[in-house]
């Protein structure tokens, strides 16, 4: 059985508001619930960088930002969640893309086009102002998506194109070195809630027109009572088109409540009676969510040790690729050389036996080594934690037979094939260097 893999990164820029709440973070909460998916959640700080150099702005805010979360519900024993910078692997990923890509392809971001477009308008040269950063931004997001070889990656429409990207970064990377990255596919969700902001325009940090997630109830109150509207009376109907009061409303109302609201508006509720109808049904489902984002942001080491927990996790998927990867472009053990070298100097290649790491319907994470013919050599029982059966995974890689009779005694059974070729199988992914 595959396990379906999703993959959501949040980059730590700023304050978490209303509208990413409505637009992003309850869905993508909600999804996170199913047992039939394994979920990764990262805070994106290295891609911060890019637009901020601010040091403690984007400490602040990666706090911010995992607190919001968390305090929403997403709950880290169900999914796996974790810092970006945390896992080593996504660099060293990132570098081995960027040795299999195209420039062409990065030429034709749409990040990179929009901001020669504004040089050449304003005449400056069409790279003023263009970091490396900027213009690699592609290659780092296909590293945070092929690390996990995730099968889905939920994004907008404006984000398809990196999704894409990836997948051509995948298919050169495996074009070269062989089948190791899965190519993911975009997850669109096109009833995702856009609300407007506080002028009636998309809420956006830019243009200073949000509300905070979690902001007091006074300055809620307040904020709700600055959102623009027209000059219709008491008693005048008001329409709901194009509202930005009541698209609010209907963001966190139920059907039977916006229903209400909609005829209150046909029948002219005063602009003040909307305005106090719409924080009494924001704080509602704010409020118990609130004490708990209060609780995360004054106690920071307990969201750092959730954040570390996380990438030990995650590490357990990222460390075995990496370390397969390392041996496919040729970052090897120098003492294997001599074994199997042509005349030509080039070493030949050799079909070798490999792990598989996996989650089944129980809920356990399992893994099998397997021989290049697909003869299963060794299959494991089932882990609580997906970390521990990569531990295994890395000790059997970099210690071999010494590895395994530590691991017999962990397991129940093994299939019906003699230890030594177990062993023999070990030896040959040690001699091929598998591990620098």
């Amino acid at each position: 059985m595959t396990t379906i893999r999703f993959l959501t990164g949040i980059t730590p820029s700023g304050t978490p508001h209303l509208g990413n709440y409505a637009g992003m973070m309850r869905p993508a909460i909600a999804a996170s619930r199913s047992k039939e998916v394994e979920n990764f959640y990262f805070l994106a700080d290295y891609h911060a960088l890019i637009k901020c150099q601010d040091p403690e702005r984007v400490q602040r805010s990666t706090l911010e930002i995992a607190a919001s979360w968390l305090a929403a519900g997403l709950d880290p024993a169900h999914v796996t969640f974790y810092r970006q910078s945390d896992i080593p692997e996504i660099p060293e990923l990132t570098w081995f893309l960027t040795c299999a890509t195209g420039k062409g392809l990065l030429n034709r971001a749409h990040a990179y086009k929009a901001a020669q477009d504004k040089n050449q308008e304003a005449g400056r040269d069409s790279d003023d102002g263009v970091s490396a950063g900027l213009f690699m931004y592609p290659v780092l997001m296909g590293a945070d998506i092929l690390a996990f070889n995730a099968h889905k990656v939920p994004v907008g429409r404006d984000q398809i194109q990196h999704i894409e990207m990836a997948r051509d970064m995948a298919a050169s990377f495996n074009h070269l070195y062989g089948e190791f990255l899965t190519p993911p596919e975009a997850a669109v969700d096109d009833n995702v809630a856009t609300l407007a902001g506080l002028a009636g325009r998309q809420t956006s940090k830019s243009y200073n027109n949000t509300i905070p997630l979690f902001t007091p109830p006074a300055q809620l109150k307040k904020l709700i009572g600055s959102i623009v509207t027209d000059s219709r009376a008491p008693g005048e109907p008001k329409d709901v088109e194009g509202s930005a009061l009541f698209q609010m409303y209907q963001a966190f109302a139920t059907e039977a409540e916006t229903a209400t609201m909609r005829q209150a508006f046909a029948e002219g509720i005063s602009w003040g009676d909307a305005k106090q109808k719409l924080y009494e049904c924001i704080d509602r489902e704010i409020a118990p969510m609130r004490a708990r984002y209060e609780h995360l942001m004054s106690h920071p080491a307990e969201v750092e040790a959730i954040l570390q927990a996380g990438a030990e996790r995650a590490r357990a998927h990222t460390r075995p690729l990496l370390l397969q990867l390392r041996n496919a472009v040729g970052l090897r053990n120098l003492a294997a050389l001599g074994q199997g070298a042509t005349k030509t100097g080039k070493a030949e290649k050799t079909a070798l036996p490999s792990f598989k790491q996996y989650r089944e319907k129980d809920g356990l994470f399992y893994f099998k080594l397997s021989a290049a013919n697909g003869q299963l050599l060794l299959q494991s029982t089932g882990f609580a934690q997906p970390r521990e059966a990569g531990q295994w995974i890395a000790r059997l890689q970099s210690e071999g037979q010494a590895a395994l009779a530590d691991l017999q005694a962990h397991l129940q059974a093994l299939p019906e094939v003699q230890p030594d070729d177990i062993a023999a199988a070990l030896q040959q992914l040690q001699d091929a260097a598998t591990q620098d």
